[in-house]
């Protein structure tokens, strides 16, 4: 796979969780806040991958999206404007997967939504301008 289609891959697959959390939280009731919210951090790491790829880095095996926003911002400095977001996100990347004690109510998957929203936009804005 040459590096434009590995860029093109991320940004797919980034896009393909996004969409589908997106649906889920139009379609499904009663609303499955867990895999909504699970989907929005994963739309919001492929796309930081995305970029890391973009930029000639092999991203790292990690759900920790404050890690990946601080690597995309030694290359742009702008991405600390997205801390708040890759925090809130970084806890739906296993824990609402596993029985947990975190409860999550339809205000969440909105966050996560409109977060992972506001990273996927971001990224795209740098690497498919």
């Amino acid at each position: 796979m040459s590096v434009e289609e590995n860029i093109l891959e991320w940004k797919r697959l980034a896009e393909m969780d996004l969409v589908t959390a997106q649906r889920i939280f139009e379609l499904h009731r009663p609303m499955p806040h867990e895999i909504i919210c699970f989907h929005s951090q994963q739309a919001a790491e492929k796309i930081l991958k995305c970029f890391l790829v973009h930029n000639s880095i092999m991203p790292p095996k990690t759900h920790d999206l404050q890690q990946l926003v601080d690597m995309c911002a030694e290359i742009e400095s702008t991405f600390n404007t997205l801390d708040k977001e890759a925090e809130l996100l970084s806890e739906y990347g296993v824990l609402p997967r596993y029985p947990t004690e975190l409860e999550l109510e339809e205000l969440d998957s909105e966050t996560a939504l409109k977060y992972a929203d506001k990273i996927y936009e971001f990224v795209n804005g740098f690497v498919f301008h």
